[in-house]
């Protein structure tokens, strides 16, 4: 009996890839099919976690789903490099004026009474005094363009300039080896971010946006910008810096995000 030949598409390259490219780019495959293997490998977990939970015990579930968040946020650290830079954008691609996100409405903001206000420190801080609006304008001042990428899905390029959020914490005596950095929003949201990621060098204390002080409805005088992390863990109206090696869950973790949300 003939062996039929195979067919062949009419959309078939009639040439395959050349290798040289492949070769060229192993490293960013072989770091994407990781990702995958570990972002499979959690999935696969979890499910295979619930097999022995009863769904409709809902207490069960949320504990189980939280031991997966909490693994998944240590395998994030571990893959993170503290060395690292991320992307950066020309001027000509910032967006003007920055996108508005909070957890409420713009029309619910809460103006910052800037005659009372003061940049508080406090936990493993030695020198605890706070800092007036001044002072930290008086500070070197570092830019970034940079992507803000939202967990909501979308994003956009923004200029931003301040503090390296490194050398203040070195100023002010902070314990460096400590675990976290929490911020404390004037709109109280507090949030907070692994060492490592306020360390990094692409990490500031945003107060101005495309060379101008930053306004009100954007998180004036004073946010966190750092290009390592999602959105929300970039908070803004700034009152209070806080080192600290005890966890707290933010407000977003509260809702069930994964704490190190790491980009």
């Amino acid at each position: 009996m003939p062996l039929r030949r195979p067919f062949t598409s009419l959309f078939r390259p009639q040439r395959g890839p050349d290798q040289s490219i492949l070769a060229e780019h192993r490293g960013l495959v072989e770091t994407i099919d990781r990702r995958k293997l570990l972002r499979g490998t959690l999935s696969l977990g979890a499910l295979t976690m619930l097999t022995g939970c009863n769904i409709s015990d809902r207490d069960a579930v949320q504990t189980v789903l939280r031991a997966v968040s909490g693994f998944n946020d240590g395998v994030q650290a571990l893959l993170f490099d503290p060395n690292k830079l991320a992307p950066t954008y020309a001027a000509s691609q910032v967006v003007k004026p920055p996108r508005f996100n909070a957890y409420y409405e713009i029309e619910d903001l809460k103006p910052v009474d800037i005659g009372g206000w003061n940049l508080e420190l406090s936990g493993l801080i030695a020198d605890k005094r706070p800092w007036s609006l001044e002072r930290i304008y008086a500070l070197p001042e570092q830019e970034e363009i940079i992507k803000h990428i939202c967990v909501e899905g979308w994003d956009y390029i923004g200029q931003w300039s301040g503090p390296n959020l490194r050398d203040f914490l070195t100023r002010v005596g902070a314990d460096l080896s400590a675990r976290y950095v929490v911020f404390h929003g004037n709109d109280d949201y507090m949030e907070s971010i692994d060492m490592p990621s306020a360390l990094h060098p692409q990490t500031i204390l945003a107060t101005r946006y495309a060379g101008e002080p930053i306004t009100d409805p954007f998180g004036f005088p004073l946010r966190l910008r750092t290009a390592v992390k999602l959105g929300f863990k970039n908070p803004k109206w700034i009152r209070a810096i806080e080192v600290t090696n005890s966890y707290s869950p933010g407000f977003w973790e509260k809702q069930g995000f994964n704490w190190f949300s790491g980009l």
